[in-house]
């Protein structure tokens, strides 16, 4: 198997990963601090991956080197969960995952500012694409709040949490100094816990954590094993093999596997409308794979 077919690979499993994140999310977000439930699943990663890193013998003394790398990437990805989970207070788990589906256009931007990756023209018309079908998602199929740019709270600040996540994906490529993918991400949430720890102190010890409802513990318990784990290893082993843009493409298939996630907890299928939208992402996608052999 090719290295960029594995790299496909990975971000398949990131997109079914991060998609329950948003169901479970959206289950939890009034019952807990987004600060503390962030610091809890990065805390929790970190010790997952440390005993894993240590077990495995692969941190090497050259890998602490320049270790702001890990503080950058901590921060942008810690910054993306906190604010994903202040949104699912007013936003539904379909919305937000749609708007999730705007990073391939703006990590393609920032892979060219960081990294100076080009796109081709089928890839920017298939971006293009994208984002339409996301915001056509983002404004509940309704073209008199889309002409007027009416969009919701809850949105807005997810999206500033989507630049975050769209930055991190260019810079792990620029910041890699030839570490395996699980020491780069030990060191990320190593360092986000950090950060964690003393942006939320107040957040993280006002919280009763031993009265927390059972779903809570579910969903911190998902978020660190499949969501944070496998996800954070998946884009940055993709990452390596793939362009930035194309690595985030896989974000187009969240909102499908959102509506999956949620009809499985008993919830109903979105209207046509908003699934023509969805059915948009998905041919974006589609588009994106079609250029494998492309170097962009």
């Amino acid at each position: 198997m090719s290295e960029s077919r594995k790299g496909h690979l990975a971000m398949l499993a990131f997109s079914f990963g991060i998609a329950g994140s948003f169901s479970l999310g959206s289950q939890v977000a009034n019952l807990i601090s987004p600060v503390a439930i962030t610091s809890a699943r990065f805390l929790f990663t970190a010790i997952l991956l440390g005993t894993v890193v240590a077990l495995w013998r692969k941190l090497e003394w050259r890998h602490l080197k320049a270790s702001w790398r890990y503080a950058v990437a901590g921060c942008l990805m810690a910054t993306y969960f906190v604010l994903m989970f202040i949104a699912l207070k007013t936003a539904s788990a379909v919305s937000t995952s749609t708007v999730f589906t705007l990073t391939p256009l703006m990590s393609g931007a920032f892979g060219w500012i960081l990294l100076r990756q080009t796109m081709t023209k089928r890839m920017s018309i298939a971006l293009s694409i994208g984002a339409v079908g996301a915001l056509w998602v983002i404004f509940d199929a309704d073209l008199q709040a889309f002409l007027a740019f009416r969009v919701g709270t809850g949105e807005m600040i997810f999206f500033v949490g989507c630049v975050a996540h769209a930055i991190y994906t260019p810079f792990l490529r620029l910041a890699n100094r030839g570490e395996p993918p699980v020491v780069f991400v030990f060191g990320m949430v190593f360092t986000g816990s950090i950060i964690l720890l003393i942006y939320g102190w107040r957040d993280i010890t006002s919280t009763q954590w031993l009265h927390l409802p059972s779903i809570v513990w579910v969903t911190i318990g998902y978020v660190t094993l499949i969501a944070t784990t496998l996800t954070f290893v998946a884009v940055n082993f993709a990452s390596l093999r793939l362009p930035s843009a194309k690595v985030m493409a896989y974000t187009y298939l969240t909102p499908s596997w959102v509506i999956l996630w949620e009809f499985a907890f008993g919830n109903a299928l979105p209207p046509l409308p908003i699934l023509v939208g969805v059915l948009i992402t998905i041919v974006a996608l589609i588009m994106l794979l079609g250029q494998d052999g492309e170097q962009v």
